[in-house]
């Protein structure tokens, strides 16, 4: 399998919260060469500006429904993480072109590969794979549960279960390691908007700062697994250097966080004796209420030695110091 150590690697998807954590640390870890290839579409470089200072790094502005853009970038390289993607919110508001991203776009970057000879591809794969949380610990081999689910959640989550299929395909057919990495829910320094659950965070946040008691959004023991966005990125890290190819793994925390417990931890981190209020906003599109997960993580740890360092609390602390200096810095 690759090292990271004076390897050359292509994150599609490089401008975006994740891709500018990978493109981070790969240079850390010694990579000889790393390409940030976006089409801003959904961002900027600005997250990327200080990783461009570096002469190891370079920002290539291409889009991956486009196949011949992928060419150049991926030649020569040992491995693709494949970040970009639609989520449910940008999903809802333009179905068309999300489908095409999250289905034909990976399919394009997998065919990119195969022809340049790239040795892996490790592709953001989701929980949403299993659709609306069951009874049992969501293992890898949980079901997709999809009925009565709102429409985009359910356009996401088929769009996420095909890609998989088609990394599985070309690893049968074309010999292109592949790995599926199905995240949990994604927080930290440089967080957008665009997520459904970890934007509860920059609005409960804001709501704080600006001396308002912070509102909980629907019930407040709604549970999410919020994982650390640095511990994801070094598990695409050491997902590319494993041995392990043709599967899926559970990237998450494992632990269950009410909604109540995210609003009464960012008051603590915020240093706010605010008290959280409860509303219920029935035009907000939301994942069925359940007040369990269990998201199961031993296979990621079995297969390629990652689990989670940095737990909810510490991980908002940082979250809460990139904000108040953004914030500053405005």
């Amino acid at each position: 399998m690759p090292d990271i150590a004076g390897g050359k690697y292509v994150v599609v998807g490089g401008a975006s919260l994740l891709g500018s954590h990978i493109g981070e640390q790969l240079l850390a870890g010694g990579a000889r060469a790393v390409v940030l290839l976006d089409n801003l579409s959904l961002g900027s470089t600005d997250t990327i500006d200080a990783l461009l200072t570096d002469p190891r790094c370079r920002f290539v502005r291409g889009d991956m429904l486009r196949m011949n853009e992928l060419f150049d970038p991926c030649k020569d390289a040992d491995g693709v993480f494949a970040v970009a993607g639609f989520l449910g919110k940008p999903m809802a508001a333009n179905p068309w072109v999300g489908i095409d991203v999250n289905v034909r776009g990976l399919q394009n970057v997998l065919e990119a590969a195969r022809v340049q000879g790239v040795r892996k591809v490790v592709f953001s794969s989701s929980i949403g794979v299993y659709g609306a949380p069951g009874t049992e610990p969501n293992s890898e081999e949980a079901p997709l549960r999809w009925q009565g689910m709102p429409p985009p959640l359910m356009l996401y989550c088929a769009s996420k279960v095909m890609g998989e299929a088609l990394g599985y395909l070309y690893g049968q057919q074309h010999g292109v390691d592949f790995l599926a990495l199905r995240y949990s829910c994604l927080y930290g320094e440089r967080l957008h908007t665009r997520a459904l659950d970890a934007t509860r965070m920059i609005e409960t946040w804001e709501q704080i700062r600006a001396g308002k008691a912070p509102l909980i959004e629907g019930n407040p023991a709604q549970v999410q697994d919020f994982v650390y966005i640095g511990d994801v990125a070094r598990a695409n890290l050491m997902a590319m250097e494993s041995a392990a190819t043709g599967t899926a793994m559970n990237i998450a925390s494992g632990h269950d966080a009410t909604l109540q417990e995210v609003a009464d931890l960012m008051c603590r981190v915020c240093g706010s004796d605010l008290q959280p209020q409860i509303r219920l906003d029935t035009a907000r599109m939301n994942m069925p209420v359940t007040t369990r997960l269990g998201f199961d993580i031993a296979r990621a740890k079995a297969l390629t030695g990652w689990e989670p360092q940095v737990g909810l609390e510490e991980g908002m602390r940082r979250l809460v110091a990139w904000l108040d200096q953004k914030n500053r810095s405005v």
